[in-house]
């Protein structure tokens, strides 16, 4: 298991504005990515977890721009896991280019069931973010 996971994406057209810059809406897509990944590497996929009827609801997004990242660039999305309990898994993201901080970012995720509604974690599930803490 990896205490923190690495995404590289090479930015896309389509993900900058008309001052040729990623839109700030893009961002949190890529951390999406990033966290998919880290559970991936984790052992089991997001997907896995939403077989077993569980979700993780986005309840809190933060992001801090420090510095801009244009098309064709490569960029590095790294994911940590910050805080796992029954209900609430929380993940770290710092998103670099050669090693320059472009974005920290933070989401907080209740857990629920495909109902919506608030539930815990299995106790396979946490032991699984238990170990990546």
């Amino acid at each position: 298991m990896s205490l923190e996971s690495t995404t590289t994406i090479r930015v896309r057209y389509a993900e900058t504005d008309a001052m040729g810059i990623v839109h700030h809406a893009t961002y949190p897509i890529w951390m999406e990515l990033g966290r998919s990944d880290f559970l991936r590497e984790q052992g089991q996929s997001y997907a896995e977890w939403e077989r077993q009827g569980v979700m993780m609801s986005v309840a809190e997004l933060f992001v801090k721009f420090r510095a801009p990242a244009r098309y064709d660039e490569l960029v590095e999305v790294r994911t940590r896991l910050l805080e796992a309990n029954r209900r609430k898994v929380v993940f770290g993201y710092e998103i670099t280019r050669e090693g320059i901080r472009l974005v920290e970012g933070r989401t907080v995720h209740l857990v629920t069931g495909p109902d919506g509604r608030a539930r815990t974690l299995p106790p396979n599930l946490m032991a699984l973010v238990a170990g990546a803490i």
